[in-house]
């Protein structure tokens, strides 16, 4: 899928064409869009199943992300928070030569951007 590049043709012009429709989603009233958005926040709730929960290294962070998306009210702030676990959890098991640099960085970026936040 995606190997002459026709893809990203079409993806292009469908995003052209949505900034033409875009102006009109106005219209649609919050109630009538509310159905929709549940329905697919609970097809996103199937994978969890799948989620080792009796290893604490996967089941924290997971359970960090999962948890503090709707309590944030922001999808960044979840995966921060799941993603600084997950760093901070291997840091503290001795695993920490196992993670990439570029999750060291931004566990470091997001740790740094929450004490800032924090001091207000």
């Amino acid at each position: 899928v995606g190997r002459t590049g026709l893809t990203a043709v079409v993806t292009g012009l469908l995003f052209l064409a949505a900034t033409f429709v875009a102006p009109y989603a106005q219209f649609v009233p919050l109630a009538a869009t509310a159905p929709a958005l549940i329905l697919v926040g609970a097809l996103m709730m199937a994978p969890l199943a799948e989620i080792a929960w009796d290893d604490p290294e996967i089941a924290v962070p997971a359970f960090l992300t999962v948890a503090m998306i709707p309590l944030t009210f922001s999808i960044a702030n979840g995966l921060a928070f799941g993603l600084t676990a997950h760093a901070l959890l291997k840091l503290v098991r001795g695993k920490i030569t196992r993670l990439d640099w570029l999750l060291l960085v931004l566990a470091g970026l997001f740790v740094v951007r929450f004490a800032w936040l924090a001091a207000g």
